[in-house]
């Protein structure tokens, strides 16, 4: 289980299966290339990453009690809150309870994210749902979204 799983998992239930097994997206992709940009060049001096356990890596605001989350826009916004859940829920099972932000810089927006009951449940909810995607023998039927049209496995899916 990873946050990149639980980001794909709020908008595309086939993507989830094939991130799972290893089948790479497009790497060419502009709206992959674009929104790695903005992570690696955003809040370059308040940011720094480090990874956990070799599962997740997050990005750390100065106070050390934050994790920052870096995205495009706010278009995924529920997947940008799922992906920080997890990260929270991750560092609470390790005893270290944070609070979390989502960092829009095209929109100067910081949305505040934490780790509420509530939210733990849907959670755990997503994760299950998760590995019984993974676990299925082949990946879920290609189904048109709105989000297919800037998709990385949009020709894969599709021809």
């Amino acid at each position: 289980m990873n946050g990149t799983l639980l980001w794909y998992h709020s908008i595309c239930k086939r993507e989830v299966w094939l991130i799972a097994h290893a089948i790479e997206a497009d790497q060419q992709n502009d709206f992959l290339e674009l929104g790695k940009f903005i992570h690696e060049h955003s809040y370059r001096r308040e940011r720094k990453e480090i990874a956990i356990d070799n599962t997740i890596v997050i990005d750390l605001l100065p106070s050390g009690k934050v994790i920052a989350e870096v995205k495009k826009s706010s278009k995924f916004l529920r997947s940008a809150k799922m992906q920080l859940l997890f990260y929270l829920w991750y560092m609470k099972q390790k005893g270290v309870d944070l609070k979390g932000e989502i960092l829009i810089p095209n929109e100067r927006k910081k949305i505040e994210v934490t780790l509420t009951p509530s939210n733990e449940t849907k959670l755990l909810k997503a994760m299950e749902e998760i590995e019984n995607i993974v676990a299925m023998p082949r990946p879920p039927k290609a189904k048109k979204i709105p989000f297919c049209k800037n998709c990385a496995y949009k020709e894969l899916c599709w021809s």
